[in-house]
């Protein structure tokens, strides 16, 4: 597998890589596996921090990471970090809210954004009802035709895996309380995303 794979996490990179804030100066990982996202976000921040619980995802995060300056890695699950409030320009999570409390996680994110920065995360959720099996159905295609043009790149982090509690209903429904103003989309390769500007 090389550093630059595909995978249903990685196909949608592009939604928060796009909304980082021009300018950034401290921008925050969590969940940050082997670290991907880290070194792509690289290039767009004065300073970008990873943070996962897994020690084997953050030793192999380091070591592809080797001769990037701007990149750290920290061993800790975001729940039991003392994250500074309102000092991140940027903050992204990907495939990795579902493994801890939902409110709790969104909450320390949002608090650690500063007013005017970011909130990107992206994550899957569990089916309930005919409407939402149905849109679910609606990607098979595209995950068929994108497993074949990526054939040659698709790869796997090896970070723990874990299935969601929450329904796409819930996790809207729980977002846009938590953030006032996000915007809440469900995509199709069984992934949502959240978009939030912190208020200045």
């Amino acid at each position: 597998m090389t550093d630059d794979y595909w995978n249903h996490n990685t196909h949608y990179h592009d939604v928060v890589l796009r909304n980082v804030p021009r300018g950034c100066g401290e921008a925050l990982d969590v969940g940050s596996g082997d670290g991907l996202l880290t070194r792509r976000l690289a290039p767009r921040a004065a300073h970008v921090t990873g943070l996962d619980r897994s020690p084997e995802m953050v030793a192999k995060a380091k070591s592809l990471s080797e001769g990037i300056g701007n990149v750290d890695f920290v061993e800790a699950g975001l729940l039991e970090y003392d994250l500074p409030d309102d000092h991140y320009d940027f903050v992204c999570s990907v495939a990795a809210i579902h493994h801890m409390d939902f409110t709790k996680g969104m909450a320390a994110m949002r608090d650690a954004v500063r007013p005017g920065g970011n909130l990107v995360v992206i994550s899957l959720a569990n089916n309930r009802g005919p409407r939402e099996w149905t849109f679910s159905a609606l990607g098979l295609p595209a995950h068929y035709v994108h497993r074949f043009r990526n054939r040659r790149r698709a790869g796997e982090p090896g970070a723990p895996v874990v299935d969601p509690d929450m329904t796409w209903g819930e996790v809207r429904d729980e977002a846009l309380r938590l953030l006032p103003g996000a915007v809440f989309r469900r995509h199709l390769l069984w992934r949502y995303s959240i978009v939030w500007r912190k208020p200045r």
